[in-house]
């Protein structure tokens, strides 16, 4: 037994046994290496999963209808073979794809008695979910760009939006999206995890996984507060300074039509702006002292701005309405 290594005890003793064996052993071996994780989830009565189940299944079905159905309505009707549309098909289709990397497992879990994620599975589902949700802030910015040229400039609106440059503005987001998620994926994973395996979450985010660490979390904090500043606020001053050119501009529209219809334009895109940088900021922009707070505000950019963005856009807009009619009544007919 003495000559027994201390890594065992990492699963079979108490947390105040396993920091101990941990700290002893912390030169040796990364415990996180082999070791699962536990999502804990919502600390709820047991008899509310099935209502969390039935309204995670209800807002991931949404929007898996919405988004997929606003993709295809975009490919299929020419006159959407604009800059505004090209933009909106790629925010569902990143809406789409970070919703899942984060629903299934979650609906899952409300059934689950282990609710446990391996290692690799944690890191891809953080990788992923960080690489989608940095791309789709750049690409709010985007699309306020696109808004300032078609209201401030609308004569040259079709030779600045090149489909080059609407093509370099998206693979830009994605690629400051993926270095972000490169530089805070191998900072979270590189730190020792030797307390509780339970992340308090519902799925493997950053803060979180901070809090089950041993290391010294200063560094890495001031550096995931640096690198949130670098995306978060280049995006807001592209959205405020566009916005601020915008009303200017439609105040000085005589006709109230024209007023009307410059701001409807816009409007959608503010509100999806709104709901997602407001949940953003209070999640990573304020101290960590309230985690079931911090759960609601995930929820909000995780799954509710998912759902609400498709509804957003078609509700409010002529063009996505009546290509949608024109895809309905093709199908009757074919019928």
């Amino acid at each position: 037994m003495l000559g027994s290594k201390p890594r065992v005890h990492l699963y079979i003793l108490p947390c105040a046994s396993q920091q101990v064996s941990t700290m002893g052993d912390r030169g040796a071996s990364n415990h996180s290496e082999t070791t699962d994780f536990i999502l804990a989830g919502f600390r709820v009565r047991p008899e509310l999963y099935i209502l969390l189940f039935l309204l995670f299944l209800f807002v991931y079905a949404m929007i898996l209808l919405g988004n997929v159905g606003m993709m295809a309505i975009i490919m299929t009707d020419p006159r959407l073979n604009t800059p505004m549309y090209f933009f909106l098909g790629n925010l569902s289709f990143i809406d789409l794809f970070y919703s899942s990397v984060i629903a299934p497992k979650a609906i899952i879990n409300f059934w689950s008695e282990s609710k446990s994620i391996s290692f690799a599975g944690c890191v891809a589902q953080l990788f992923l979910f960080a690489l989608f949700i940095v791309t789709e802030g750049f690409l709010l910015a985007a699309m306020a760009y696109d808004r300032f040229i078609a209201i401030c400039n609308p004569l040259l609106y079709s030779v600045q939006m090149s489909t080059r440059l609407c093509t370099q503005l998206v693979a830009g987001s994605y690629f400051c999206g993926c270095i972000s998620s490169v530089i805070q994926t191998s900072m979270t994973f590189t730190l020792s995890f030797c307390a509780s395996r339970a992340v308090d979450h519902f799925y493997c985010d950053s803060r979180p996984l901070q809090r089950l660490s041993c290391s010294d979390l200063f560094i890495h904090r001031m550096i995931s507060f640096s690198l949130s500043c670098i995306i978060i606020l280049p995006t807001i001053i592209v959205i405020i300074v566009s916005y601020m050119y915008i009303v200017s501009t439609v105040l000085k529209i005589h006709s109230t039509e024209g007023r009307k219809k410059a701001f409807s334009t816009c409007s959608s895109h503010l509100g999806v702006v709104s709901v997602l940088y407001g949940a953003v900021f209070f999640m990573y922009l304020t101290p960590d002292r309230f985690p079931e707070l911090s759960k609601v505000a995930s929820l909000c950019y995780s799954l509710v701005t998912p759902m609400l963005n498709p509804l957003i856009y078609s509700l409010r807009n002529k063009d996505v309405q009546e290509a949608l009619k024109k895809l309905l009544e093709k199908k009757n007919i074919s019928l």
